[in-house]
């Protein structure tokens, strides 16, 4: 079995998880990168986040005194094939200092397909200064099922405080859960040109557009500025797996640029290839 990752396990890279689900690839991909070692490693890579879904959690803490904890939170979530394993919570997208009195912090969880989500468990490990911790809701958007549903909570999860329990298993309000077209992966490879000056730091981002009028949110290409310096350098080829809208089988047009800034935002780009990666990975 073979199981590439060739992401980061780091709070401060990537998605900010240190852990990672990852599944065999089948021989016959092996086989076709090891004769092109070049992109081999990076590919191997994007097939396994191409089998993998993305799901946003926001948690919200509290408005009440001491609700904020310096405990590490962790969250399981299970569906109706499989479940996430424990999924610590590390690296807030929004707020530095996570977990404080009244604020809600939003975090990239990502797995298998685990089915549709039926419950979840959140909790804490009770280590540090402040522990006890106020937990109003969590919710969480999974563009591949095309929900967003959310878990009311409005309990503490404090050893000297309610029942004691520092975890809690919580199932989705109903009513609360909003619906839309589930979103699919798409392989976006980009060519930098080969001239002087060609390459850029700038945030890219690309917006598909489908017949009909149907078309994407606009989305950047990279998670952070690290990739932002990283990539699309002078006569480069980067390969981005991106959860969009589905457009259908017709891309008529694509929006893309960079949204400037920088020493270096000046970008001459040669092309764009772009494919649907449909459930059997094709």
């Amino acid at each position: 079995y073979y199981f590439p990752c060739q992401r980061w396990l780091a709070v401060e890279e990537d998605d900010g998880q240190i852990v990672r689900e990852l599944v065999p690839v089948d021989e016959a991909f092996v086989k076709k990168d090891s004769e092109n070692d070049g992109q081999s490693l990076a590919t191997l890579g994007l097939e396994q986040k191409a089998k993998s879904t993305t799901y946003t959690v926001k948690v919200k803490t509290g408005d009440k005194k001491n609700a904020g904890t310096d405990a590490n939170v962790f969250i399981t979530l299970y569906g109706s094939k499989d479940d996430t394993g424990i999924v610590s919570l590390k690296a807030s997208k929004i707020n530095k200092n996570k977990f404080e009195r009244g604020k809600v912090d939003e975090f990239t969880v990502e797995s298998v397909d685990i089915g549709d989500l039926k419950k979840i468990k959140i909790g804490h490990d009770n280590k540090g200064n402040s522990t006890g911790w106020f937990l109003e809701w969590v919710e969480i958007d999974a563009p591949s099922l095309g929900q967003c549903l959310k878990f009311p909570c409005g309990r503490w999860l404090d050893k000297s405080e309610d029942d004691g329990a520092v975890e809690r298993i919580i199932f989705p309000a109903e009513l609360q859960t909003t619906e839309y077209i589930p979103f699919v992966p798409y392989e976006i490879t980009v060519y930098t040109s080969d001239i002087f000056g060609a390459g850029t730091d700038a945030d890219v981002f690309i917006v598909l557009y489908g017949s009909d009028g149907i078309c994407t949110q606009q989305k950047s290409l990279c998670l952070n500025k690290r990739e932002q310096r990283m990539y699309f350098e002078r006569n480069s080829v980067n390969q981005f797996i991106v959860e969009l809208e589905d457009v259908g089988d017709i891309i008529e047009k694509i929006r893309i640029g960079h949204k400037g800034g920088g020493l270096n935002s000046g970008w001459h780009l040669d092309r764009v290839a772009i494919r649907r990666l449909l459930p059997n990975g094709k």
